[in-house]
């Protein structure tokens, strides 16, 4: 089943800032890049699409249903992993993590674990790759990768329409990225996935469309019409270098 989400005329002002203005999007399943400087916004559209900013104009719709400022509407139908903070502080274990987000975004009560609610969650943390020895370990004892995974799984175990992936590869090491990779692109196959990034060459090859985002300003297109030195420069500045035949961003993330 096609999944499509669509943003209309969006304008976003917070503490009397305009951070999004007039942004027109539409996403239809695969994969999607959003990519800009720190404080271009990114995060900020995440969190409109998950209603928990309403913008000052404008509509997001979710398969042509109005979901603009009302997190109770997208509730499953969306996972959200958010950046992660050196300081999360969760006193669970993975495992129980995953678990009550399931039962948290069950439709309908009672909201107790039941033995395939326990399945689920087992075949959740398998799919992202969490060694089993790590599950029952607190949240806060994990590597940075592993915590990625929990964060990705605790956005899976609902069976959401669409991923929205705040810095996915965010305190991974470099072989663990590859394979992080692999699986978001995997996911792609079968869900709407919209992503933040620093470094849009290593989802490339799943990406169907790259947003480049600063603010008020905004390009979107394929990679190979938007990944040109003209383009990043309107956002990255002198950041944007070309090395013989790629473009580089030299971000300071």
């Amino acid at each position: 089943m096609v999944c499509t989400l669509e943003v209309f005329d969006v304008d976003v002002i917070l503490n009397g800032e305009v951070i999004l203005k007039d942004l027109n999007l539409r996403f239809e399943s695969g994969l999607y890049q959003i990519i800009g400087p720190n404080g271009s916004g990114k995060t900020t559209l995440l969190r409109t699409i998950l209603g928990l900013i309403k913008p000052v104009k404008g509509r997001i719709l979710l398969n042509g249903e109005d979901i603009t400022g009302k997190p109770e509407k997208v509730g499953y139908r969306v996972g959200y992993m958010p950046q992660l903070s050196e300081d999360v502080g969760i006193p669970l274990t993975a495992f129980e993590i995953v678990l009550d987000s399931l039962l948290l975004h069950r439709k309908r009560f009672p909201r107790f674990a039941k033995s395939s609610d326990i399945k689920k969650v087992e075949e959740t943390l398998k799919l992202v790759h969490l060694p089993r020895e790590e599950w029952n370990k607190p949240f806060n004892e994990l590597s940075g990768g592993e915590r990625q995974r929990v964060l990705l799984a605790r956005a899976l175990v609902y069976d959401p329409e669409v991923l929205l992936l705040d810095e996915p590869l965010s305190a991974i090491d470099p072989l663990g990225k590859v394979e992080f990779v692999e699986l978001i692109g995997s996911l792609a196959k079968d869900k709407l996935v919209i992503l933040t990034s620093h470094d849009p060459i290593l989802f490339l090859r799943y990406t169907n469309e790259i947003v480049v985002l600063n603010r008020t300003f905004y390009r979107v297109g394929k990679p190979e019409d938007v990944l040109t030195v003209n383009v990043l420069r309107e956002v990255y500045g002198d950041s944007a270098v070309k090395l013989e035949e790629h473009v580089h961003i030299s971000d300071a993330h």
